[in-house]
C-alpha cells in the first residue's frame, strides 16, 4: 500500500493505506479466529521490573512509553524509550530527559532538553508528556506540557518537539491547535507520517478545576522528503469536546491514550469519564466527529490513561485509579482486567501512565510512576 506523494496542499494529506497490512502485524488472527481466541491478557500473568527510570538529572515521573522499531543512529531495536515529566524537584510538566532501556534493564540517556535553546518556538518551556512515537528515520517526536513551577496556573500551551536520532532537538511544532500534547499515536508509509494528537489545554486552566468540554483531536500531517526534517504540511481537527479539567495531583486530566485500528478507527481514552471513544475514518476524515461514538464507559474503566492495541485490534488501557489494566474489544466488550500495581492509596492510584507492546507482541511494557521504573506484565 502506498501514500499519496507528500503535498503542500490539504487535498495529499491522509494516508490511502490499508490498515490490514500495514498496521496489523504478520499473522495475526483474522476476524473470525479472533472471536474465538481468549483475551490477550489471559497469556500473561507476572510483573517484573526491567529497570529505574531516573536518569543522571534526577528527572521523575515517567510517562511516554514507545519500543523502537529499528536500530538507527543511537536508537536501538527492541529498546524502550521513555519520556519524564517532572524534574529531580518532582515539579510537574518541568521534565526534560528521555531515557532508553534495553529489555535486559541497561538504561542511557537518550536525550536532554534545554528549554532555553530550542531551534523554534515551544510556549513555555520543556515538560514531556506521553505523547511520544519514533518515526521512519530515527525522528523522534515527543510532547511538551511545560509550567513554570510545577502547578496547573503556570501550564502553557507547548509543542510538539523533534529529535534526531542522536538525540538532538532539530525543529518545534507548535501553535495551529497545538495545545497541550498529551499523547499521540502515529502511522507512517513512505514519506508520509500522521500524527494523533491529544490537547488537554483548552480553556483547562481558565476553568480553575472545573470541568470544560474542549479537549481536542489533532491530526498532523508531516512530509518527510529525502531525509529532510519532518515538515507539517497540514493540521486537522478530527476530535473535539471531550472533557478535561485541572487537578493537583495530576497537573491536568483529559483525553489521553490514542490507538489506531485496523479500519481507520482511531480509539481515545477519555479519562475524566472513565470511558473509551471511537472517531471513525481517521485517517481521511476532514471535519470533527466531537468525541466520536462511545464504545464502552465505566465497568473496570477508573481514569483510563495509556492505550495501546494488540494484535488482534483489542484495545489496553491502563487506570490512573487503580493499577488495572483493561482489554476492550473494538465493540466495547471488556474482556479482562488484572491489577498490575498495587502500590499507594487506594492500591495503585496514580502508578500507571504508557505502556507499550514489545517486539514480538506477547508483552506489555508500562512505566510505575510509584517507583520510577520501567515494568513489564509477561
Amino acid at each position: 500500500m502506498k501514500l499519496r506523494a507528500c503535498s503542500s496542499t490539504l487535498a495529499a494529506a491522509a494516508l490511502t493505506l490499508a490498515l490490514t497490512a500495514v498496521a496489523s502485524p504478520a499473522g495475526a488472527a483474522t476476524s473470525a479466529g479472533a472471536a474465538k481466541a481468549p483475551p490477550f491478557l489471559d497469556r500473561l500473568n507476572t510483573v517484573s521490573t526491567v529497570a529505574s527510570t531516573v536518569p543522571e538529572n534526577g528527572d521523575v515521573n515517567p510517562y511516554g512509553t514507545f519500543t523502537i522499531q529499528e536500530s538507527i543512529g543511537d536508537l536501538h531495536r527492541g529498546n524502550v524509550l521513555i519520556s519524564n515529566f517532572n524534574n529531580s524537584a518532582n515539579l510537574q510538566g518541568l521534565g526534560t530527559t528521555l531515557v532508553q532501556i534495553t529489555p535486559g534493564g541497561t538504561r542511557t540517556t537518550f536525550a536532554t532538553i534545554d528549554p532555553d535553546h530550542l531551534p523554534g518556538p515551544c510556549p513555555g518551556g520543556v515538560g514531556l508528556t506521553t505523547a511520544l512515537t519514533v518515526l521512519p528515520g530515527g525522528w523522534v517526536v515527543v510532547g511538551s506540557l511545560p509550567t513554570a513551577d510545577g502547578t496547573s496556573a503556570t501550564a502553557q500551551a507547548g509543542c510538539l518537539l523533534v529529535l534526531d536520532k542522536h538525540g538532538t532537538v532539530r525543529e518545534t511544532i507548535a501553535g495551529d491547535g497545538i495545545n497541550g500534547p498529551w499523547d499521540l499515536t502515529a502511522v507512517s508509509s513512505g514519506e508520509q507520517s500522521e500524527l494523533f494528537v491529544t490537547n488537554v489545554l483548552n480553556g483547562t486552566v481558565a476553568g480553575g478545576g472545573a470541568q470544560v468540554d474542549q479537549g481536542t483531536v489533532l491530526r498532523i500531517t508531516l512530509c518527510t522528503e529525502k531525509g529532510d526534517l519532518p515538515q507539517r504540511i497540514a493540521t486537522t481537527e478530527i476530535g473535539s469536546g471531550f472533557p478535561e479539567r485541572t487537578d493537583p495531583a495530576a497537573l491536568v486530566v483529559g483525553p489521553t491514550g490514542v490507538g489506531l485500528g485496523h479500519d481507520g478507527t482511531l480509539f481515545v481514552a477519555d479519562t475524566v469519564l472513565s470511558r473509551i471513544t471511537a472517531i471513525p475514518n481517521a485517517l481521511t476524515r476532514q471535519d470533527s466527529a466531537g468525541i466520536g461514538r462511545v464504545i464502552t464507559s465505566g465497568g473496570a474503566l477508573n481514569g483510563p490513561l495509556g492505550l495501546a492495541l494488540t494484535p488482534r485490534g483489542d484495545i489496553l488501557t491502563v487506570n490512573g485509579g487503580d493499577g488495572n489494566i483493561v482489554e476492550t474489544t473494538p465493540a466495547g466488550r471488556q474482556v479482562a482486567v488484572k491489577q498490575i500495581n498495587n502500590e499507594g492509596t487506594p492500591p495503585g492510584a496514580g502508578a500507571l501512565f504508557g505502556l507499550a507492546l514489545d517486539l514480538d507482541q506477547d508483552a506489555v511494557y508500562f512505566v510505575n510512576n510509584a517507583d520510577n521504573a520501567l515494568d513489564v506484565l509477561h
